[in-house]
């Protein structure tokens, strides 16, 4: 008998022989256990030797296939067993054995196989190939591959009901990889580097592979030894067979990426792996020595984005504590692309826009690091409302960074108080820049509640005044850009000079206002307070000093709707300080010229469609 009966640690379920005579096939999928009695065997797979979160064994199985094979004391298969998979319970049950000493071979795969090209063939021998793969087989595998061998014993027992079989076992079944896994580890020293990443592949160059498994568990075959490339961006974890002994798995790693300049830098390296063996990892391990390491620029690409992590403002859940608080929710109309460095050194970076920016550059001049302008980031893309805190290499490390003149200066690191002395100028060859950068007089913008209630079903209104939502912010945020753009549009001082005539002040029509004066109070520095009206009262805008305010449907049509926007202008009237007997108000200036080329124009404006904020469709609009 196999073992010594002293060391039996579990007598597993008593069976009746069969004498049915047949080689179990694969089982797929599930296979409920039947209630006729049977040899029970419980399955756990054995995690790599060496992975990182060792646990020793799991518990769950979950085999796409199982392949089941008793083999007698002679070696040979044994016929008329039957075995049924249980993968809810990792079990399997052998049915059909007769007394004698046994071994059970199992093999069990996770995932299809049938990508691999694997073939399960029948056993009748001990030493006969039980799984073989194609020799051309020059990639990674798809499926996970687990092997045992049990030696188990079923003998004759007697009791009151008479003689019955009885199967003995030193252990449960404990299931190991025939496969191993490469991990490859790229080790950055600039993580803007890793996200400028274009492309990064690795060429297994003639490797020589296993391609069989005999029932006692040998490894047979080698493969052809055709190079191949993987993509490192697709996974950097990779199953293979194991590889011929003495044969190392080596290759070369090249990886192209690109600076903030636009040039695309290629590297490669060479690495070797000694062998790829049965359920273990073995890692390559790579140190990425990289022209741009010592960069002064946070080159921030949308990989970088993602891999820092990005918020944006006034969008439909942020709080109204926040938005409606100045120190954390304001804009100057001049300046929506808001740069700063935080208290801990960290460059911040907050757009006030309803639309991305593209290709972006920011230049600092830092007395710590000499008197002149230096690249020290470059944005691919920032998104609208975006809300970004990156690392500044200079704050980490000593860096080089290109001065405006050209030459190259050493600096850092820096403290976060030697970077907070920095004033910063941005650079884009984005159209919408070129827009941005014509605002010339900008309005300081913030928002306010008024006494609403933004919680509240109605606004919580209090007056004539209910409580701004984002919805609503976002859309303020659109139309004093492009009011503070329209003010030194050619077109708009053309149209005022005219229209002269139709320019007239608190007095009435006989008070007549240069158009000198009228472009000197839209270009003065304003502060307002936006707000959204509550039309019940019949009111739908109110504003004067820093009170700006409109309902909801003002809000969002100001880009097509002349009443709209004659709204907006009798506001803004007012705000410049002029009465309802003034052209301002219930005038032709408000009601004729401005409302009028403000729609007529807004394909010139910054924000030049509704589309962008798509207010209308948004489901928290009153």
């Amino acid at each position: 008998m196999l073992g010594q009966m002293n060391r039996i640690k579990y007598v597993l379920l008593s069976c009746i022989v069969f004498l049915a005579a047949c080689q179990t096939d694969p089982q797929e999928g599930h296979t409920p256990l039947p209630v006729s009695e049977g040899i029970v065997f419980r399955l756990h797979c054995e995690t790599f030797d060496n992975a990182t979160a060792r646990s020793a064994v799991s518990t769950r199985t979950d085999y796409s296939k199982v392949a089941v094979c008793v083999i007698d004391d002679a070696g040979f298969a044994v016929d008329g067993v039957k075995g049924l998979y249980d993968p809810d319970n990792s079990a399997i049950r052998l049915e059909g054995l007769r007394e004698g000493d046994f071994r059970l071979l199992l093999l069990g795969i996770r995932g299809d196989e049938t990508a691999d090209g694997a073939t399960i063939h029948t056993l009748r021998s001990i030493d006969d190939e039980w799984l073989t793969f194609p020799s051309n087989l020059n990639r990674p595998l798809e499926a996970e591959y687990f092997y045992s061998q049990t030696p188990f014993s079923v003998i004759r027992t007697t009791g009151d009901n008479g003689d019955r079989l009885t199967a003995v076992t030193d252990d449960e079944i404990m299931q190991r990889r025939i496969i191993g896994r490469a991990d490859f580890t790229l080790n950055f020293h600039n993580d803007y580097v890793k996200t400028a990443m274009l492309t990064n592949r690795v060429t297994i160059q003639a490797p020589r592979f296993r391609t069989g498994l005999t029932g006692d568990g040998t490894l047979t075959g080698q493969s052809d030894g055709t190079d191949f490339t993987l993509d490192l961006h697709e996974a950097t974890s990779y199953l293979f067979l194991p590889t011929v002994e003495s044969e190392p798995l080596h290759g070369q790693i090249e990886m192209t990426s690109r600076n903030y300049r636009g040039t695309t830098i290629r590297r490669t390296y060479a690495f070797a792996l000694p062998e790829i063996a049965p359920n273990r990892i073995g890692t390559i391990d790579t140190q990425v020595i990289h022209p741009d390491d010592q960069s002064a620029v946070a080159f921030v690409t949308e990989e970088a984005m993602d891999a820092i992590g990005i918020v944006f403002i006034l969008q439909d859940d942020e709080p109204h504590t926040v938005y409606t608080d100045r120190a954390q929710r304001s804009f100057n109309t001049a300046a929506p692309l808001q740069v700063s460095v935080t208290d801990e050194g960290k460059l911040h970076v907050r757009f006030y826009s309803p639309r991305e920016l593209n290709g972006v550059l920011i230049q600092s001049r830092i007395p710590a690091a000499g008197n002149e302008f230096f690249d020290i980031a470059y944005f691919d893309r920032v998104p609208a409302f975006a809300d970004f805190y990156c690392e500044l290499p200079i704050a980490l490390r000593t860096v080089f960074g290109r001065t405006e003149s050209g030459s190259i200066i050493e600096a850092g690191p820096l403290t976060a108080a030697e970077l907070q002395e920095a004033e910063f100028r941005i650079q884009s060859d984005d159209p919408f820049w070129a827009k941005l950068c014509a605002i010339r007089h900008g309005w300081n913008i913030s928002f306010a509640l008024y006494g609403g209630n933004p919680e509240l079903p109605d606004g919580g209104p209090v007056g004539n005044w209910m409580g701004i939502r984002p919805v609503h912010c976002r859309e303020a945020v659109a139309l004093f850009l492009n009011f503070t753009y329209m003010i030194d549009m050619p077109e708009h001082e053309e149209i005022l000079h005219a229209n002269v005539d139709n320019l007239y002040g608190n007095g009435g029509v006989n008070d007549k206002v240069t158009v000198e004066v009228v472009l000197k109070q839209m270009r003065q520095t304003r502060t307002l307070n936006v707000g959204l009206v509550y039309p019940g009262n019949g009111v739908v805008g109110l504003g004067g000093g820093s009170v700006f305010g409109a309902y909801q449907q003002a809000w969002f049509q100001h880009y097509f709707n002349s009443y709209s926007c004659e709204i907006m202008f009798h506001e803004l009237g007012h705000v410049m300080g002029y009465n309802h007997s003034s052209s301002f108000t219930y005038g032709p200036w408000a009601q004729e010229l401005m409302n009028n080329f403000y729609v007529q124009h807004i394909s010139e404006m910054p924000i030049d469609s509704p589309s962008y904020l798509n207010s209308s469709q948004n489901p928290n609009k009153y």
